[in-house]
């Protein structure tokens, strides 16, 4: 059994590490200025600007095929990528991706969709959630009725990534009320100028997810993705394409802050010593230290899983439930350790703070992640042990 990275592996790695360090973190303090001013902390020329900038070293599409002009990682390089990313809270991401569903679209849509959404011309976003059913997907609301050669969509959705950006939107609505979820969901491509609009929702963080009404759309039935009742499970693929890598970036944020935290200890001196000698402050670093190695092993062996073809979604649960809860004891661990000034905007880590917390809430609560764990055992889904039982 071998741990250490391919020679690949570490050059991949330590490029974004550079890219982080050299490009993103010289920007943090201006990110915090506008983020506290109410402001986007970066641009959208300015992150487009980023990822070209990224792109000419070959860094674009890190997961898209590369038949459609991506690099195509492996599950396991993608995980080191995104931790590599987590180490600022700069908000950006690698140009030329695309959402895996969207892969399913006919010749016609991939050219007007896909296609311009790899080449960054168009953006789009994902709308299942709804006021009234979030972790219970199957409960949405949103109605698309035939007419004629058209459908008419009616509903409202609710926290949608992007959903303020967006040209277009991948929307999920009930198409027979009978078959629900099963065999009665569809999803349908709706461009923004078809009629639906949407409105920014305020978070305690800087994530910036948006209500989407739509009233009376009416698209033709050319913009039904993949099949006409399939939609749920298309649903669920997006949802399931990689719970892995929301974790594996906050392996990044937890190595920086508990770097800040030691860097604090040794130098912040009371009583005439530094706190690094009270046993209280070195009890928090160890605990901290332990989570973060065990949480970058949980997140590297459910993509390790993807890369090997594995039923992965069990280990990325686990993954994702740990990652959420253990990251935000660490950083609640180390503003303690700031004391007053962690407390503080001064420093980004009540940023980081507020950041992390969302990791236990989207993409899957750390109740459905519980429930999802405990289904597999006591069915016998999953033995344990796991993949080396």
């Amino acid at each position: 059994m071998d741990f250490s990275l391919s020679t690949e592996e570490r050059e991949v790695r330590d490029w974004v590490r550079t890219f982080v360090q050299r490009e993103l973190m010289p920007l943090e303090q201006e990110v915090l200025r506008r983020e506290r001013r109410g402001e986007p902390g970066l641009t959208s020329d300015e992150l487009t600007a980023l990822q070209l900038k990224a792109k000419e070293s070959g860094f674009w599409g890190v997961q898209t095929p590369e038949e459609y002009g991506g690099m195509g990682l492996s599950a396991v390089m993608t995980a080191l990528l995104e931790a590599e990313l987590g180490r600022t809270f700069v908000p950006f991401r690698f140009g030329g991706a695309a959402d895996n569903i969207l892969f399913h679209a006919n010749d016609e849509q991939k050219e007007r969709y896909l296609l311009p959404t790899i080449s960054g011309e168009r953006k789009s976003c994902f709308a299942i959630t709804e006021p009234g059913a979030g972790s219970d997907a199957k409960n949405i609301r949103t109605t698309a009725r035939k007419d004629g050669a058209d459908w008419i969509i009616n509903g409202e959705k609710t926290f949608i990534t992007g959903g303020n950006e967006a040209d277009f939107v991948m929307v999920f609505a009930v198409t027979d009320p009978e078959k629900g979820a099963n065999g009665g969901v569809t999803c349908f491509l709706v461009d923004r100028d078809m009629g639906w609009k949407s409105e920014p929702i305020d978070t305690m963080g800087e994530w910036g997810p948006a209500s989407l009404v739509f009233d009376n759309v009416r698209v033709p039935e050319s913009q039904i993705l993949g099949e006409e009742g399939q939609g749920f499970a298309l649903a669920m693929q997006w949802i399931g394409r990689g719970r892995y890598l929301l974790p594996a970036r906050a392996i990044g944020s937890c190595e920086r802050l508990i770097s800040m935290a030691i860097e604090h200890a040794n130098t912040r001196e009371t009583f005439g010593a530094p706190i690094a000698t009270r046993q209280a402050i070195q009890w928090m670093i160890a605990d901290s230290g332990v989570e973060l190695e065990a949480l970058r092993w949980l997140v590297l062996h459910a993509a390790w899983q993807v890369d090997s073809g594995m039923d992965s979604r069990h280990a990325q649960s686990i993954a994702k439930l740990y990652g959420g809860i253990k990251a935000n004891e660490i950083v609640d661990r180390v503003l303690q350790i700031h004391g007053g000034m962690g407390y503080t905007r001064e420093l980004p880590i009540e940023r980081w703070y507020r950041e992390l917390r969302l990791l236990r809430i989207y993409e899957g609560t750390d109740e459905i992640q519980r429930r999802t764990i405990a289904r597999n055992l006591l069915k016998g889904h999953v033995k344990i042990g796991g993949a080396l039982g």
